[in-house]
């Protein structure tokens, strides 16, 4: 299956007012300093890697020559700009010193280079550089950003007669995260505080000049990421400006008629990727929605609300005559990274979802026609839904020509409340009880499941299955909360190879947004 899914003839409608509100709202980057905890090496341990502390602390290297090796540990996940001193020991420095680096975020990372590496994205997000310093001694700024905790430099080689010594490292962390602006938890649960904590050095590393997604990979503004994120931050960093940023940003940078992008780059200049997603482009309905309701800000509400409405407009025209969005083979609904999942339910309670949001944002605009219109189509997918996708007989929706069987159709039918409470709460029971089909396999789609199980007070099992989840991973040795966790395959990617897997992701923050919400006294 492909993974993306461009828009033929595609171009790009700007809106320049929108743009210059954004840039208006660009936030200045907090700056740290942050030197190693100390040296460790990589060791084996069954299928995977880990970094053993060799319990020393680390001011400079010994002494390096050809094939020599130094491992620093930088105490937890960092993002930002590496530097270093090198000088030499021994004669005069006859030949460039060739040194080879590798960032990871996980010791896993630092066994895979360029040249090992198969996978199926590009080998370029790999973190690793090839540096030559013609004169030592010398003061080394890589110029890229990197996000890591461990950095492995090898000395490939300098010359039989002097060796370097390495001195003075230093990542300069960077973030628009205001640790000071957080409220304290009253809670006295280790592990809840443990998931909050991490979950906020999440959203920290990935807050930037927008919400990227992960600040290894991809670096980019993408809707679905910034839906949770928002959500996050509403209850956490309170940087609500950074979100309103992100609105502008979409709203003005769309693509064909109007439709809002999956994502955005915003260098070298900010720009709206060719990729379409049906979910993505609703999720901008949900992003407003839920920005309104935590701030109050009308003046955006009012503006925007016309993009909001123009993506539901689009989203309609993609049902077909029994009112069922159109199913397709392409990556055109994203949902969950589940091999062979079928999008169709999904998307259709999506639809259904933001159709209820838009018609409540319409209502506290005082659009009372607009409002009926989008009400009563929620109203007809709803029932379309119950007519074509519910199989009274299991107890669960089905997707697809082959009336698959998913966790994700059944999480999102429950979100966008097409049944009644009560038979709401036995459909979450069942899935729980029996797990039909296609598990859960991203945070992304833990979150919808712990959300659907929170608002329909199944608060017991939301808690027990956030502890499971989010709580494996920390016990894992997640120090930032990963882009992929299946349970069923500790090691599993959708790229390939693991070693280009986010292990620090934003849709993965939102642990700190359930206990805030739901958990917190």
């Amino acid at each position: 299956m492909a993974i993306t899914n461009k828009i033929e003839n595609f171009h790009m409608e700007v809106n320049q007012a929108f743009l210059d509100k954004a840039q208006a709202l660009a936030p200045s980057l907090i700056t740290t300093e942050i030197r190693p905890a100390g040296a460790v090496k990589i060791v084996s341990c069954g299928q995977d890697y880990a970094a053993q502390e060799t319990g020393q602390g680390f001011a400079q290297s010994q002494p390096l020559g050809r094939g020599d090796s130094l491992c620093l540990d930088f105490g937890d996940h960092r993002v930002g700009y590496v530097s270093f001193n090198l000088t030499s020991v021994g004669s005069p420095p006859d030949a460039p010193a060739c040194l080879r680096l590798r960032f990871g975020e996980i010791p896993y990372e630092l066994t895979v280079g360029l040249s090992d590496y198969r996978g199926e994205i590009s080998s370029s997000w790999i973190q690793e550089e090839l540096i030559h310093v013609d004169i030592l001694p010398a003061q080394i700024r890589l110029p890229r950003r990197y996000a890591f905790r461990y950095l492995e430099l090898v000395v490939i080689d300098t010359s039989p007669k002097y060796q370097v010594v390495v001195g003075d490292v230093v990542c300069t962390a960077v973030t628009s995260a205001d640790r000071a602006a957080v409220p304290a938890l009253n809670l006295g649960d280790p592990e809840l505080l443990a998931l909050d904590r991490v979950s906020l050095k999440t959203m920290e590393d990935c807050m930037q000049s927008v919400f990227e997604d992960g600040p290894k990979r991809d670096r980019r503004l993408w809707l679905g990421d910034l839906r949770l994120q928002a959500q996050t931050n509403y209850v956490t960093f309170r940087n609500n400006d950074l979100v309103k940023r992100c609105l502008y940003l979409f709203a003005g940078l769309t693509q064909n008629e109007g439709r809002v992008g999956a994502c955005l780059f915003m260098e070298p200049r900010p720009q709206v990727d060719d990729t379409a997603l049906f979910d993505y482009a609703l999720f901008f309905v949900s992003c407003l929605h839920d920005y309104y309701a935590a701030t109050g800000d009308r003046e955006t509400l009012a503006e925007l609300f016309p993009t909001a409405e123009r993506q539901l407009e689009l989203a309609l025209r993609e049902l077909d005559g029994r009112g069922i969005v159109t199913d397709r083979d392409t990556w055109w609904c994203f949902l969950d990274w589940g091999e062979g999942l079928n999008k169709q339910a999904g998307a259709q309670a999506i639809l259904i979802y933001t159709l209820k949001q838009g018609t409540a944002m319409a209502e506290w605009l005082g659009k009372a026609d607009r409002a009926a219109a989008l009400r009563t189509a929620a109203g007809q997918a709803s029932q379309a839904a119950l007519d074509c996708l519910w199989d009274g007989a299991q107890g669960f929706f089905v997707s697809g020509a082959e009336r698959q069987l998913s966790w994700i159709s059944q999480v999102w039918f429950a979100l966008a409340k097409v049944l009644d409470p009560g038979e709401t709460v036995r459909l979450l029971q069942r899935v729980m009880a029996q797990k039909p089909g296609i598990p859960l396999v991203t945070p992304y789609a833990y979150h919808h499941l712990i959300e659907a199980l929170m608002e329909n007070g199944l608060r017991e099992q939301a808690v027990a299955a956030m502890k499971g989840y989010w709580g494996e991973m920390i016990r894992e040795g997640a120090d930032t909360f990963w882009e992929l966790f299946d349970t069923n395959d500790r090691y599993a990617s959708p790229y390939g190879c693991r070693a280009v897997n986010s292990f620090c992701h934003a849709w993965s923050s939102t642990p700190a947004y359930f206990i805030r919400t739901y958990l917190n006294p």
